[in-house]
This record gives C-alpha cells, sequence and structure tokens, in this order.
C-alpha cells in the first residue's frame, strides 16, 4: 500500500503537518531536531529552560539525545524501528505524554529521518490528580444490593488514609441515595496495623449510625476477628453477604 495522490504545489507539506493541530518534531537520521510546527513550539517553550534553553526555538539543532537519560539505549531503538513506536514519558517531571516516532524512509531501507508526534499532553499535577481519582474510585467499589442498600466488597491492605477515603465516600452515597443498609464484606481485606483496625470500623460504623444507616459485617476471617475483638456488639456479623441481604429484605418487608 501506498500513498495517492500529489500534494498542489500550491500547498506546502510543512504548512500542512503544522495545521494538523497535533504536536509535531522532525529529526534527521542522526537525530537532530530541524523543525516543530505551532503546536510543539508553544507546548516545548515551558519547559525548554529545564534543559538550559532560552525558549522552544533553540531546540532545532539539538541532539535528541539531550532529551533522554540513556541515549545509546534510545538510539539503538530508533536505528531498529520498522513502524511507528509509541510510548508514554514525562518531560522534566512537568509534562505527560504519548509519544509516537515513526521513522521516515523515502527509498530502501535507509532511514532519511523521524517524524515525532506528542499526543494526549497533561501537565504531571493534572496526570496525578487523575490517578488519584482512580485510586479514591477502586478504593471503594460499591454495589447496591437492595432499594436502601449497598454492599462493599473492600479488596486489599488498608491504611488510615485509604480507609478516611472509605469513611467520605460512603457517607456521601449513603445521604444522597437514602441508604438504610451497608453491607461492608472483609473477606480479602489486610490490614497493616492490626491495632487500628477496631479503631478504623468503629469510626464508619459510628458516623453511619448517625445519619440513620446501619452498618452490618460479613465474611470476617479468623485473623481479623481476633484483631477487632472489641468492636462494639451491636453490630450485626453474617457469614456471607447473601445472609445479609436477606436480613435487610425481612426487615424492609415488615
Amino acid at each position: 500500500m501506498t500513498a495517492y495522490g500529489v500534494i498542489p504545489t500550491a500547498i506546502s507539506p510543512l504548512t500542512a503537518l503544522d495545521s494538523i493541530g497535533e504536536t509535531i518534531l522532525l529529526a534527521d537520521h542522526e537525530y537532530n531536531i530541524v523543525w516543530m510546527n505551532t503546536a510543539a513550539a508553544n507546548l516545548l517553550n515551558g519547559v525548554a529552560a529545564s534543559y538550559g534553553l532560552n525558549g522552544s526555538h533553540d531546540m532545532i539543532g539539538q541532539n535528541m539525545d539531550l532529551f533522554h537519560r540513556f541515549p545509546s539505549h534510545q538510539q539503538n531503538m530508533m536505528k531498529q524501528l520498522k513502524g511507528p513506536h509509541r510510548t508514554r514519558i514525562t518531560i522534566k517531571n512537568l509534562i505527560v505524554t504519548d509519544i509516537v516516532v515513526t521513522p521516515i524512509r523515502s527509498t530502501g531501507e535507509r532511514i532519511d529521518g523521524y517524524i515525532v508526534m506528542l499526543l494526549d499532553v497533561t501537565t504531571k499535577a493534572a496526570e496525578e490528580e487523575e490517578k488519584e481519582k482512580l485510586i479514591a474510585s477502586l478504593s471503594t467499589p460499591m454495589m447496591k444490593v437492595w432499594h436502601n442498600a449497598i454492599a462493599l466488597p473492600l479488596i486489599g491492605a488498608f491504611d488510615s488514609e485509604r480507609f478516611n477515603l472509605l469513611v467520605t465516600s460512603v457517607l456521601e452515597e449513603c445521604a444522597s441515595s437514602q441508604i438504610d443498609y451497608v453491607l461492608i464484606n472483609l473477606n480479602k481485606v489486610y490490614f497493616n496495623e492490626r491495632e487500628h483496625t477496631t479503631h478504623l470500623f468503629q469510626k464508619l460504623i459510628d458516623c453511619l449510625r448517625l445519619i440513620g444507616t446501619q452498618c452490618m459485617i460479613v465474611g470476617v476471617t479468623p485473623e481479623l476477628a481476633m484483631a477487632m475483638n472489641h468492636l462494639n456488639r451491636d453490630v450485626k456479623i453474617f457469614t456471607t453477604t447473601y445472609d445479609g441481604i436477606q436480613y435487610i429484605i425481612s426487615k424492609d418487608q415488615k
């Protein structure tokens, strides 16, 4: 498969690249940056000082080795490229982007240069914020099991920070959705601070009680039972989530 048609003489190939809107750079076969479009110039202007340059215009003529911690490894990878290569990089801990490097061949197998595109560009701070949101959502997987009940199948290790995220999310959900019962499944949970376990769960139970929601616990392992032996005895505990749901339905239908 090959390209079709002819570029009109009125259209410069570089003008066309500049009009695409993506961040694009061109490098020669020795990895020297020879051209960048307006989007690239604007983006890289903000990080130029981190490389000891006055602006993105000073990057023209710079070798791409300047931007890599291991230039020799990068050069070996570039020489072996048969097609586009995509990876996620962080530029000076300021910008996070997907970089796509594609070799340019005019004839045969010889590489005449490279086209470099930066896609899905975001700041490092924004990237970290998105990661925190994802972690927070994964930390509290809530499932509605009855019209006024939710179940929380908690997984993994819980420290105070993750547990506080859990308390906040559960309280917001219960208040906004008029939840009367919360089933917490602890079968796959372990804690880094065993002596702190009872305090953490008592905090969640007490907070839910204040907004009129009853907290119930299922899937308590023998190890967890030993760590939580001082929990208030008025907390309902069930062997399985199914048993807890049956209890909720029976109470709800009375």
